[in-house]
């Protein structure tokens, strides 16, 4: 295709001059021009932010005709223009955005070699510049990280490319664990550690940029308000070029495989911004009808996606502002590459509908005001109440969710006749409001189908999800436990002398029921290693230390979890108790969101 350009590159250009162009996106550099390749990319002068792609068709039948292309974006910057009055232009309100709290993100996207890295490097320094002059109004505290993504894996470029992993906390916020974060107190400080960063990024020559960027670099500026308690972001991010098959045509095994991956990170970074798109047309549209599908954000499918996430995800909460600057070659040998950046800046052009803000959403926490949480509390705490004032006096509901737990309970415990069980129990049916509201959809309590219904006899598909080790049938609660004993009813128990040794952290012991000790098969060894169904005569041996007590069970420990109000089921954790031994029945409740 290079070569078909080259051989008819006189005709190309008389064929654009007669459309008249009068601007141009950036002068071709040397190299391209002593490779014979005219200027494909043309931006309007009478129509301000729409440029002109022409391409070269090579005809089967005829002459080569050129076919034009026209894509509309925000702003168009040409040679003249400086990063400066790029920064002016597009990214200095991202700042004062972040400073009150918000989420900014730029990233720049486009073919290797088409400039994204000298421009976001400079744009870095004018932000350090903007953050540290003493212009913007407040103290706050500036916190900086800068990762490298290759592929999936994720490195600290502040800490020698020290491995970090990138988890979804349980606030539905992409964080760096692993990654240290730098408090900066000056521009040069901050433009030490940027200069840092860069040195370890990967970087290697391809055909079109000597020093091409192989990897994401992602630059995290956290800003804190201690006033507020609260964190404004700003995210800068340099993507690693796409490259097209001509660009990789001498790469080796591991260059190719390197190659795949960003491909595929980026391939993954278009499916996003086409369900934005879609899920954006949707929201103005009045949401999805009838049998209409949902937008789908594939954000989880790769690393980069997942730190953008706040720019994708249809649910996010948090207010954003976003700006991509797309850089193109100008070259027309890079007019397919070209074509494609335009294509898909393009679709991030999103109009905002013009309606009311919707209203929060009244059962989740996060969004209570002082007010509203204060409400909750009061008819929700029990009895006795749990003074509103003394929990929360000046919290939101998000701030009390960030709250220490042993904070939490301390306050709690202020109020007159409070026990530490009931703040326990409160604490966590907060969060179980804060967990259901993050779910897109409450089906795990509902029935699955009819039987009647399957298509296939013999098959049961009317199973009811069992979340609660209670009983299904709520007429035997009015039976004392010990008379209605079944397998999966929690007990709480007191430890007998034999069973010395299985004391847990948690005053609570307790123990799941399996079954029945004569039911159980073949040589069984409880957690102390003792046969627990010992044969005699044919018959489980039910008298314990030579003292009959009753009915015994076979069960299974419930040990803490690392959670606070969670538990872990150790099923090979087996003991045996009799039903004098046992305390009383517990509910225990299993909560799929956070496993």
């Amino acid at each position: 295709m290079d070569r078909f350009y080259l051989e008819n590159a006189a005709q190309y250009q008389a064929l654009v001059k007669a459309l008249s162009p009068t601007a141009r996106v950036r002068p071709l550099l040397s190299e391209e021009i002593a490779t014979g390749f005219p200027c494909a990319v043309f931006p309007r002068t009478a129509q301000p932010g729409v440029v002109d792609i022409h391409d070269l068709y090579n005809h089967p039948r005829g002459r080569p005709i050129l076919k034009s292309f026209n894509y509309r974006v925000d702003r168009l910057f040409n040679s003249q223009t400086t990063t400066e009055e790029i920064y002016e232009d597009l990214v200095v309100d991202l700042v004062p955005f972040a400073w009150n709290g918000g989420i900014g993100t730029l990233f720049a996207y486009g073919q290797t070699g088409s400039g994204k890295t000298f421009t976001v490097s400079r744009l870095e320094q004018l932000v350090a510049e903007s953050l540290m002059d003493g212009s913007l109004e407040g103290q706050r505290q500036i916190y900086i990280t800068i990762i490298d993504l290759a592929g999936n894996s994720a490195y600290d470029l502040l800490k020698s490319r020290t491995p970090v992993s990138i988890l979804e906390d349980s606030f539905g916020v992409t964080q760096l664990a692993g990654a240290h974060e730098h408090l900066v107190q000056s521009r040069n400080e901050m433009m030490d550690l940027i200069e840092r960063a860069a040195s370890f990024r990967r970087t290697a020559p391809t055909l079109k940029n000597d020093a091409s960027s192989r990897s994401h670099a992602i630059c995290r500026i956290r800003i804190n308000d201690p006033g507020a308690d609260s964190d404004g972001l700003l995210y800068l991010v340099d993507l690693a070029g796409s490259e097209a098959a001509r660009d990789i045509a001498v790469h080796g095994a591991d260059r190719m495989r390197e190659t795949r991956e960003i491909n595929m990170s980026l391939s993954v970074l278009k499916d996003c911004i086409r369900g934005k798109v879609q899920a954006d047309a949707l929201i103005s549209s009045g949401g999805p009808k009838s049998k209409q599908k949902k937008a789908h954000v594939p954000f989880r499918q790769s690393a980069l996606t997942k730190v953008l996430k706040h720019v994708f995800d249809p649910a996010s909460s948090r207010a954003c502002k976003t700006v991509v600057i797309a850089c193109v070659n100008p070259s027309l040998a890079d007019v397919g590459p070209s074509r494609n950046t335009l294509r898909y800046a393009e679709m991030l052009r999103v109009i905002v509908p013009t309606t009311n803000k919707a209203d929060p959403n009244p059962t989740a926490p996060m969004a209570w005001t002082n007010a509203q949480l204060k409400d909750w509390i009061t008819k929700n705490s029990g009895t006795p109440p749990i003074l509103p004032d003394v929990l929360a006096p000046t919290e939101t509901g998000a701030q009390l969710l960030r709250l220490p737990a042993a904070e939490f309970e301390s306050r709690c415990l202020k109020s007159p006749g409070v026990s530490a069980e009931q703040t326990r129990a409160f604490r966590s049916k907060l969060w179980q409001m804060h967990i259901d509201s993050h779910r897109v959809g409450n089906t795990l309590n509902t029935p699955t189908s009819n039987p009647s219904e399957s298509s296939e006899p013999g098959t049961t598909l009317g199973l009811t999800s069992r979340l609660s080790s209670r009983d299904l049938d709520p007429a035997t609660m009015a039976i004392p436990f010990k008379e209605r004993i079944r397998p999966g009813m929690v007990v709480s128990w007191n430890e007998p002398p034999d069973h010395l040794g299985l004391s847990t952290a948690d005053d609570l012991k307790l123990a799941v029921i399996l079954c029945p000790l004569e039911a159980v098969q073949g040589i069984v060894k409880d957690t102390l290693e003792n046969v627990v169904n010992h044969k005699e005569n044919g018959h489980a041996d039910a008298r314990g230390n030579g003292t009959d007590r009753g009915a015994r069970y076979l069960c299974a420990l419930v040990t803490p979890g690392l959670m606070a109000e969670a538990y872990e089921l150790n099923l090979w954790r087996q003991i045996v108790l009799d039903v004098d031994s046992m305390d009383k029945e517990v509910f225990l409740e299993y909560d799929a969101g956070t496993r």
